[in-house]
């Protein structure tokens, strides 16, 4: 009989502790949008980004002038030519391509200088939403922009502004 009493017991203690998990959420952009250093880093790579479109687009229409340019001439050139004005524009638009990838392929320069930026800014989040979890004995906390859904999320749960405090920044006053 003692047995099966604590068996019980001891179940009901790992039930209960189950439930009494704590979570919270945070909303990430709402953070980010309070970071002076990420607002001036997002201005860094839209920077950038504009000067290196802007010489994509300026390669492409370099290929595109010398394709009119070869349109018009066609009537007067031989084959031969022909030939080389062919395989001139398609080394620049090839030369365009690969810049253009370099650049803004999944592993160009932007999208490796963004993860070397942004990546001390979300350690930098990541330790102070650590040190909201562990002052508020939190078992998770969520992120209420990422890829797992919250169908509701009660505010008093939201710990951003504690996360935008932990950083040393004021909740509230919004980045400029």
């Amino acid at each position: 009989m003692k047995r099966i009493i604590l068996v019980l017991f001891f179940t009901f203690i790992a039930v209960t502790g189950a439930f009494a998990q704590r979570f919270a959420y945070v909303d990430s952009d709402y953070i980010l949008k309070h970071m002076p250093e990420y607002i001036s880093v997002q201005k860094q790579l839209n920077a950038l980004s504009d000067q290196w479109q802007k010489e994509v687009d300026s390669k492409f229409e370099e290929v595109d002038r010398l394709y009119k340019a070869y349109q018009a001439d066609q009537v007067l050139m031989t084959p031969d030519m022909k030939k080389r004005r062919e395989a001139e524009i398609a080394d620049k638009e090839k030369a365009a391509k690969d810049f253009q990838r370099l650049k803004f392929g999944p592993d160009g320069e932007l999208t490796q200088r963004s993860n070397a930026l942004i990546k001390p800014i979300q350690d930098r989040i990541a330790k102070a939403v650590q040190g909201v979890a562990e002052s508020d004995d939190l078992d998770m906390i969520f992120d209420k922009n990422s890829e797992v859904i919250m169908l509701y999320a009660n505010p008093r749960y939201d710990k951003s502004a504690e996360v935008i405090t932990k950083l040393g920044l004021k909740p509230g006053v919004l980045a400029k």
